[in-house]
């Protein structure tokens, strides 16, 4: 019989897409899966994940490489987006749907959370967590005791949204470093431990013990052993890759729904101002503050382009072709836009959904002023990161990488980096692969796992406008 190959499996999971791969020990996809489901609405009507599909999706597959006589599955991890906590009963059963982190929140609660807790900068400021609703997971608890006291009376157990995953092959409950650290507004990050108002509300006995997301749990099937990890949040778990790649400090600006700029090489804990424009501490899996920042880029740049789109009677896949052509950025000038109020935050849309499309020449002089707007807003963001110990390098990854004409922009957004767009095999599931690479893996990491391309400058470097930025 043909020797099996050794491989771990990362179940990646995205707001849409759903991934398995399987890395074997020199860290190459062997094999990989993709799929979707339609989401089902929670009780108020809302979108939201269908935990059960999903499940019985991963349990399958499970089952099915356990068997395989092709792959030895060793290693078993998972990394999904953030700010989603699956809530439990006694019996590890759910006891409502994954509530929907984009869902409204309550209109005052947070108000009255802020105000219960020194207000909204003090709160903020102790667990580097913008004040944003359901994008803090910790408020969903707030919420969920607030709005709906008889499910909070049957809550046994709070497991972010991997560490429930993990649970549903080892039994096993935990929390994990980089999923409080996620705008969680759970830890307090001076103290490096559970908030206090965790205890004040009777939620702190519902949550479990923090571990480090290189955490694996061994499991026996029949005469083999598997390590199953406790899981990551997909951003903390692509930059993994590039910290066993690289060594002279950098940024990485992780571009998709959200566009999150990440600095490892600086620690500091973000002020009130920074916090309240998005700004914020992740942590990573050795718990470890990274300073970050996050805007809604992926999700206003696909609305927009539906709407240019529809305008210019085109499909979106239109603009998926286009060139860069640095005549367009000559007229990008504010036509017709009203400047928001604030662009404080995260989520706020960038000025472009402001924009008369009539007054633009044509659909490419549109979208490259949408990508200028974008990548205005961007390089506020990625600003705030960069304070502290010089960097020379920023690292671009997901799918504006692969956008020409955003990546020129923010190129020549920042004269003094080196800017490169990044390629790697699924760098999110990489880093799900990394993390427990001790607990699976007998030989060396690569050290080479990630592709890069340099971008130069143009000759438009340095343009400037009424605002002091590139198109403005």
């Amino acid at each position: 019989m043909e020797k099996k190959e050794p491989v771990i499996a990362v179940f990646d999971i995205g707001k849409t897409n759903k991934k398995l791969l399987l890395f074997n020990k020199r860290y190459e996809v062997v094999a990989e899966e993709a799929t979707s489901f339609p989401e089902i609405i929670d009780e108020d009507g809302f979108p939201c994940e269908d935990l059960d599909r999903l499940t019985d999706w991963i349990r399958l597959h499970v089952e099915a490489l356990k068997r395989s006589d092709t792959f030895q599955l060793k290693a078993i991890n998972f990394s999904t987006y953030g700010a989603s906590l699956v809530l439990t009963g006694k019996q590890g059963e759910r006891i409502m749907p994954l509530l929907n982190y984009l869902k409204p929140y309550t209109a005052g609660l947070l108000e009255q959370f802020t105000s219960t807790y020194g207000g909204e900068e003090k709160i903020a400021t102790e667990t580097s967590s913008p004040m944003m609703g359901h994008l803090n997971a910790g408020l969903q608890l707030y919420w969920l005791k607030k709005q709906r006291p008889e499910l909070f009376a049957k809550l046994s157990s709070v497991l972010h949204f991997p560490q429930y995953l993990s649970f549903l092959l080892t039994g096993k409950t935990f929390a994990e470093m980089t999923n409080l650290g996620c705008h969680s507004a759970m830890w307090n990050f001076g103290n490096k431990t559970y908030h206090e108002w965790l205890a004040e509300e009777g939620i702190r006995e519902k949550v479990n013990e923090v571990v480090k997301g290189n955490t694996a749990v061994l499991m026996k099937d029949g005469d083999e052993m598997i390590a199953i990890g406790v899981g990551l949040h997909d951003s903390s778990a692509a930059v993994i890759p590039y910290l066993n790649s690289f060594s002279e400090p950098f940024v990485i600006v992780s571009t998709g729904t959200w566009t999150i700029s990440l600095n490892p090489f600086n620690q500091d804990i973000p002020g009130a101002e920074e916090l309240a424009s998005g700004c914020l501490s992740y942590l990573t899996y050795e718990g470890d503050p990274v300073k970050a920042s996050m805007n809604f880029a992926g999700h206003d740049h696909d609305t927009q382009v539906n709407r240019i789109a529809a305008f210019f009677g085109l499909k979106p896949a239109y603009f998926h072709t286009l060139e860069y052509d640095a005549k367009w950025i000559h007229y990008t000038d504010g036509i017709n836009a009203v400047q928001p109020e604030s662009l404080r935050s995260p989520t706020t849309p960038c000025v472009f959904h402001t924009r008369d499309l009539s007054s633009f020449e044509s659909p490419e002089h549109a979208y490259h002023q949408l990508l200028v707007d974008i990548v205005d807003r961007q390089q506020t963001a990625t600003s705030m990161v960069l304070t502290g110990k010089p960097v020379n390098n920023m690292y671009v990854d997901g799918g504006f990488c692969k956008n020409k004409i955003y990546m020129q922009l923010l190129t020549d957004a920042f004269p003094s980096l080196q800017v490169y767009a990044t390629s790697m095999v699924q760098g999110t599931a990489l880093g799900a692969a990394l993390a427990i690479h001790d607990h699976w893996n007998d030989g060396p990491v690569p050290g080479s796992l990630i592709h890069l391309k340099h971008w130069k400058k143009s000759v438009l470097t340095g343009i400037t406008g009424r605002r002091g930025k590139l198109g403005q």
